[in-house]
């Protein structure tokens, strides 16, 4: 690492975060590898014990690092930034970020609309529809779990075996010559429920992002999905012009 100036105008935390985030950033401190110690810290550096609690703290809350009781301090896995303001796919977008990308398919099964439902895709109650959910991965680790639901009558002979070996909108694109009109999300943090919790390998305490998605085709509402991510792993930005 670099030195401490204390005769520079930037506070001593600041330059000592920053020392810290470098060395994430370069590389030389791994994912999830431990940091020294507070008191390491201190020695090292001729610091207080306040102005290295004081930097660790602001790394925490800024998403660098994260703490686990009696075990010390630990390198956070690097968030995943989504664009809002560009139609995407889970896969292009982690391979945009260098991540490689994989889907399990937990489940796939036809189901019968219900009134809910149905004001969703906005069709009639009683309508068949595909539903099959998907736990996404970047470089093997789970960062959401998604139920999907999309008409059977646009989509006739989608099967599990198709989403195992493409992804979901190259199979739109190709099989079904969909043409993508526009799509629409919500957002929500929400308490994490048991089965979120176990997929996503988190805490129950750790919030989530829940997201609802729906992609037309023309005025046609051919994807309604319910995503659950990793509160801790996504970050979702979106540029507002003038």
């Amino acid at each position: 690492m670099q030195r401490i100036d204390k005769d520079s105008k930037l506070p001593l935390y600041c330059q000592l975060m920053q020392l810290i985030i470098d060395e994430i950033e370069h590389h030389h401190i791994e994912v999830d590898e431990k940091l020294p110690s507070e008191r390491e810290f201190c020695s090292k550096y001729d610091l207080s014990r306040s102005t290295v609690r004081q930097a660790f703290l602001e790394l925490e809350q800024d998403g660098y690092i994260y703490k686990i009781h009696g075990k010390g301090t630990f390198v956070s896995p690097k968030k995943l930034n989504q664009e809002l303001l560009k139609f995407y796919s889970f896969t292009s977008e982690m391979k945009k970020l260098g991540k490689v990308p994989t889907s399990r398919v937990l489940s796939f099964d036809t189901v019968v609309c219900d009134w809910s439902l149905a004001q969703k895709l906005r069709t009639r109650a009683g309508t068949e529809v595909y539903r099959f959910q998907r736990l996404r991965l970047a470089d093997d680790k789970p960062v959401m779990i998604e139920t999907s639901y999309i008409p059977r009558d646009r989509f006739a002979g989608f099967t599990r075996e198709m989403l195992e070996d493409h992804a979901m909108y190259d199979i739109f694109s190709h099989d079904y010559g969909v043409e993508f009109t526009y799509a629409e999300e919500k957002f929500q943090a929400v308490m994490t429920d048991d089965r979120t919790a176990k997929f996503l390998n988190v805490k129950k305490s750790l919030p989530s992002l829940k997201i609802e998605r729906f992609t037309y085709e023309r005025d046609l509402v051919i994807e309604y999905t319910v995503s659950m991510a990793r509160g801790d792993q996504m970050i979702y930005s979106i540029r507002l012009n003038k």
